[in-house]
């Protein structure tokens, strides 16, 4: 028997009205920002689900992968370095790299410099998901953003860095990642 679906999420009017209803100082212009907000996140992170399952890899493994694209060539981290960017545990990494080592996206080796260190890097396979990846969402985003033109895009990055900035500021240890977005 399939899963049917549940009863449609109200909109954000009908929320707002209804938070109003139960919490009397609600600010509905603050809570439809966040509201948007929350649901665009969610929302994007199945639809890059879904292409980075098509690819044969999950969004995990696509962020480790970032991640060592992000470090500039040779590609190359110290599993601790990863797991600190990711903000994963050390076991959660070394269980990511297994797995990914036995799907050939990344290699794990010794520094040459330091026989106690272990370097993982991003294989030809790791990188080419990688960029299908990148080009998936590319296209995905230009559709998102489509409707608005290069100075409101312009502008609500500018706006959405500023939110960032402030809820990182408050909260330095959420996990955020401010550094990808300068």
């Amino acid at each position: 028997m399939a899963d049917t679906p549940g009863p449609p999420e109200p909109s954000l009017d009908e929320q707002i009205a209804a938070y109003q209803r139960e919490f009397h100082d609600l600010d509905p212009q603050v809570e439809k920002v966040v509201s948007a907000l929350s649901r665009l996140n969610r929302r994007m992170n199945v639809a890059y689900g879904r292409q980075t399952a098509d690819l044969g890899i999950s969004n995990t493994e696509w962020e480790v992968l970032k991640a060592l694209v992000l470090a500039g060539e040779p590609y190359r981290l110290g599993p601790g370095e990863l797991a600190k960017r990711l903000g994963l545990t050390p076991a959660a990494m070394t269980h990511r790299i297994d797995r990914m080592v036995g799907e050939g996206l990344v290699t794990r080796e010794r520094d040459e410099n330091n026989r106690v260190r272990v370097i993982i890097g991003i294989t030809s396979e790791g990188r080419a998901k990688w960029l299908e990846a990148m080009r998936m969402a590319t296209v995905f985003e230009g559709d998102l953003l489509q409707d608005l033109s290069g100075e409101e895009r312009a502008v609500l990055g500018e706006m959405l860095t500023r939110l960032l900035r402030r809820v990182e500021d408050a909260q330095p240890d959420a996990g955020g990642r401010l550094n990808d977005l300068d």
